[in-house]
């Protein structure tokens, strides 16, 4: 075999790497834009929900997404840059960025699986104690707001069930004005909707709000999981491909 055709062998295949490369780039930066999106999405379309979990775990997996989704945005026009000036050094750096990224969403898609394994045990413990110890009490604005949405978004009344508001403080208090449950129990909110707890009047979903907050919460976190953990494995056809596309380069070494 000729030194010619070896030559030519050698362009062909850096010619391929550098347009799977940037295949993978345009895939990677799609990626990007998902878990950028998705996280975004958590904390600012569900974010009321946050102040009714005992831990910070779910809050957190969204901002670590943003993070890494911010980070694959930008390294998508690094990887651009790095094989269009076939330099070794943009491709180290790159290789750096992807492998940095990696790390950041696998650790957001194991909190989330962690999270979601105690997910069904936290809000039996808490969200009860949240609605009936803390719900209209004084500084608690944003609980408030965020039971009523939850109790409204997801037509139920109360963790378990209705009957859980006679507990309460609110509903124990004089604030109440002879509700026995808050108004954004009712299936038609009006003033003093709440002082009649007839099924034809409010929500009486068994399993309460519990059931519902568990199911939107799962199915955030396996979406979490999923989006971070999916473009991590992408990411490893990205770090192959500059691996070999770095030793494929033919230039003087620095």
């Amino acid at each position: 075999m000729s030194a010619g055709y070896k030559d030519d062998q050698a362009d062909w295949l850096t010619v391929c790497l550098k347009y799977l490369l940037f295949v993978f780039n345009f895939l990677f930066w799609l990626g990007g834009v998902a878990v950028l999106g998705v996280g975004v999405w958590t904390l600012v379309e569900k974010s009321d929900y946050l102040s009714l979990l005992a831990s910070s775990t779910f809050a957190v997996s969204a901002y670590i997404l943003i993070l890494a989704g911010s980070l694959v945005v930008l390294t998508g026009f690094l990887g651009c840059c790095a094989v269009i000036r076939e330099q070794k050094s943009c491709l180290s750096t790159y290789f750096f960025f992807l492998l940095l990224i990696f790390l950041i969403e696998l650790v957001a898609g194991v909190l989330a699986y962690v999270y979601y394994q105690r997910l069904s045990g936290e809000l039996k413990q808490h969200l009860h104690q949240t609605m009936t110890e803390n719900y209209a009490e004084r500084d608690k604005d944003a609980i408030t707001l965020a039971v009523d949405r939850l109790q409204q978004d997801f037509k139920c009344c109360g963790s378990n069930n209705s009957h859980d508001w006679v507990q309460s403080v609110y509903i124990q208090s004089h604030h109440s004005e002879g509700r026995v449950v808050p108004d954004s129990c009712c299936k038609t909110i009006t003033l003093f909707c709440g002082k009649r707890d007839h099924p034809s009047n409010i929500y009486k979903v068994e399993g309460g709000c519990i059931t519902k907050l568990e199911k939107f919460l799962a199915d955030h976190l396996l979406i979490i999981g999923a989006v971070g953990i999916g473009v991590a494995c992408l990411q490893i056809c990205g770090m192959v491909l500059t691996c070999c596309l770095y030793k494929r380069i033919k230039m003087d070494p620095y």
